[in-house]
């Protein structure tokens, strides 16, 4: 039996829950769900389950799993130890200051220029002020739960709240519009699309150190109940985004109805504010996502510099996150463009391993072997990196394989994979899949180009 007051319930568990969704919450999740709605119409509700099952399942699954498992290393060096170094390093800078903390700057200033008017001194002076904020809020990551779990999350969702009842009151459009193309045939499984390219699941790894700082502080110090309590955190914050993700996704469908044609998230947001404030709109809708991305920067910049503290020790953590936040706020004015490029097919190489391991993590006793896990993320490694990054010849037949038009070329060499590890022979593992892969891949009523989301929007 262990004390009732070490165990996170009650308001530390609404605490930490508000926090891990504060720290998930950026501009990615503002955008995806309104642009969802916008394009499926009426079959948005349907759209909305798929995205619900890729853009929440998988990025709580990724939290609970590292929790389980006692951090991203330990996880990740089921594989092999060499592989859990090269692995980790990859996915925190890669959703880090490689991509993910210089857009919550830029993405967020965008949000400002119908107000502010766009200039490279003023968006400097915003990304300098942004960062030092976000800086010293990450100085302290066990306090995270006082600054956005009490503070900043209530905040941001009051707002959208705010713009959502707008909606509800003064509908732009009397109900939703036509489903695009992508959205007539299966808009479920277009949903799961939509939300497995909102890469989350990465950032997932990267927060759970952090919740465990967060719960710690709280008084919660039982070993076990520190690994228990960012798993229930992750169903609080689930909850929550499932509640958030439902009214974007009515406000896109509204605005899609109003002004067809919108070919961004951010775009059918704004029509819509403005139509429903006028200017006023605009303010909500800036403040909006300078809350959402500053959460997110505070969060990765925590997660990604408490990693490398306890990789390279004697940097002491503060040093990292002044490394970091300068990184991206010069990244975020002068070559995130250059960036993108570079970072983005990294994140599709390594995304389909992050998602094999973590499916793994939950299998029982007699998956839990290393070679399970070598096999299935090998054969999924081999797959994901030579169709998302330039290898020529071999690019071009791994993005031949069955799903590889939906974005799930690794899933049938990930399971010959899971069936190498036990001793099931390659030849009956494939056979007993691949027709049913070629099958939903040739027939699939889905358009070949199907996955829209290019730019790594975590």
């Amino acid at each position: 039996m262990h004390d009732s007051a070490q165990a996170l319930r009650g308001k530390k568990l609404l605490l930490v829950g508000f926090t891990l969704f504060s720290m998930f919450f950026g501009a990615g999740n503002l955008i995806f769900p309104p642009f969802l709605g916008a394009q499926a119409g009426t079959a948005l509700w349907s759209a909305f389950v798929g995205f619900a099952v890729s853009a929440i399942g998988l990025p709580i699954a990724g939290v609970a799993a590292v929790a389980r498992a006692g951090g991203l290393p330990a996880l990740a060096g089921r594989v092999h130890p060499r592989f859990a170094q090269v692995f980790a390093v990859l996915v925190y800078l890669s959703i880090g200051p490689c991509l993910a903390i210089p857009r919550t700057a830029s993405t967020s200033f965008e949000m400002l220029t119908p107000l502010v008017g766009r200039s490279t001194p003023g968006q400097f002076i915003y990304s300098l002020v942004f960062f030092a904020a976000a800086y010293f809020v990450a100085l302290k990551p066990e306090k995270l739960t006082q600054r956005l779990g009490k503070i900043l999350c209530p905040a941001l969702l009051a707002l959208i709240l705010l713009l959502f009842a707008g909606c509800l009151l003064h509908p732009a459009a009397a109900g939703y519009g036509t489903p695009t193309t992508a959205y007539t045939a299966l808009p479920a499984v277009q949903g799961i699309l939509d939300g497995y390219q909102t890469m989350d699941t990465l950032a997932g790894l990267n927060f759970g150190a952090v919740i465990a700082l967060n719960i710690q502080a709280l008084g919660v110090t039982e070993p076990r109940e520190v690994e228990r309590g960012p798993i229930r955190a992750g169903f609080l914050a689930a909850g929550l985004f499932a509640v958030v993700y439902a009214m974007l996704t009515h406000i896109g469908g509204i605005a899609g109805a109003a002004f067809p044609g919108c070919e961004t998230g951010a775009e059918t947001l704004t029509l819509l504010a403005n139509a429903l404030f006028g200017r006023v709109g605009q303010v909500l809708l800036a403040a909006i996502f300078i809350i959402a991305c500053f959460n997110t920067c505070v969060g990765l910049i925590s997660g990604v510099s408490e990693y490398f503290h306890q990789l390279w020790p004697k940097v002491p953590y503060t040093g990292w996150a002044a490394f970091f936040a300068l990184t991206s706020m010069l990244l975020s004015n002068i070559g995130l463009a250059s960036i993108l490029e570079l970072s983005v097919p990294i994140l599709n190489a390594i995304y389909p391993a992050a998602i094999v391991l973590i499916f793994l993590s939950f299998l029982p006793g007699r998956f839990q072997r290393c070679s399970v896990y070598s096999w299935a993320i090998g054969l999924a490694a081999l797959q994901s990196i030579p169709a998302a990054l330039p290898f020529g010849p071999l690019s071009g037949f791994m993005n031949a394989l069955p799903l590889s038009g939906l974005g799930f070329g690794w899933l049938l060499p990930a399971l010959i994979g899971i069936g190498a590890g036990l001793g099931i022979p390659a030849p009956i593992t494939a056979g007993m899949i691949i027709s049913g892969a070629y099958v939903g891949d040739k027939f699939s009523p889905l358009p070949a180009n199907t996955l829209r989301r290019t730019d790594g929007s975590v």
